[in-house]
């Protein structure tokens, strides 16, 4: 990408580019240097930008690195006429990349009750504020059973997560925790797989605990976090309403959230 030479204005880090992995030809990760003054919650997101422009576009990424992490890590789509992103994809090892000051978000676990067991849905990118979470010690420490619910397009889009799940069971920190406590559950829309189908399709039918070996999700002992799509957080949104679940919130704590905000 073309580099100009830029001065951040107040309010913005500007940080350099550390690794860059492109998975296929519609999604990458890549991770930046992290400022010695920026802390976060596991679970939030943050603005980022390139400096490209006199007035640079800020899109909303969850922040994929747990909030002890040294560095950065962002999981990215790629849209080619995307505002940000056509030009995202396109970073290289030390480039800039802007970002606001400020995180925010409302996965995160002090925006639910204590439960027993954690469902983290998400679909696609969706995937990357639960990378946060089950990378914290916290999130271990609040929750007995936690399940990674992943759903993708096809075969190949799942590699992000499985090659995250490898990692954490192998944490230092968390990986013991990990090893007997994170169940990955993996669905795929398009391709032959062993778990076909939408994860509200799954969950309405019942084949998700059967497949989990747990009980249908009950207000009492089960909490929800959920990531992706307009149309899929909606629509799982209203299939945990129907098991008895309320939506929470930083200031109201409750049994399941949601993510609102989204990449371009």
């Amino acid at each position: 990408m073309s580099k100009i030479v830029f001065e951040a204005p107040a309010g913005v880090f500007a940080e350099k580019v550390k690794s860059v992995r492109h998975y296929t030809d519609r999604l990458f990760k890549f991770r930046i240097s992290r400022p010695s003054s920026f802390r976060f919650r596991s679970g939030e997101f943050v603005m980022i930008g390139l400096p490209n422009s006199e007035k640079p576009i800020f899109r909303a990424y969850s922040i994929a690195s747990p909030s002890w992490d040294e560095e950065l890590e962002f999981y990215s789509i790629k849209v080619q006429d995307g505002p940000l992103t056509q030009h995202l994809q396109k970073i290289e090892l030390d480039d800039t990349v802007l970002m606001r000051r400020k995180s925010t978000g409302t996965l995160v676990n002090d925006a639910l009750l204590p439960g027993k067991r954690l469902y983290l849905f998400s679909t696609g990118t969706g995937i990357a504020p639960f990378a946060s979470l089950i990378r914290d010690p916290e999130t271990y420490e609040k929750f007995e059973t936690i399940f990674l619910c992943h759903t993708c397009r096809n075969v190949i889009d799942l590699e992000y997560g499985q090659e995250l799940v490898r990692s954490v069971r192998l944490d230092p920190l968390v990986g013991d925790l990990a090893s007997k406590n994170l169940h990955h559950y993996q669905t795929i829309t398009r391709d032959n797989f062993n778990v076909t189908g939408r994860i509200t399709d799954l969950m309405t039918s019942g084949k998700i605990f059967n497949d989990l070996g747990t009980p249908q999700i009950s207000p009492y002992e089960d909490r929800g976090m959920i990531c992706g799509s307009i149309e899929m957080i909606r629509d799982t949104k209203i299939i945990l309403e129907g098991f008895g679940l309320e939506e929470g919130s930083n200031n109201n704590p409750a049994t399941f959230v949601v993510e609102k905000a989204f990449v371009d």
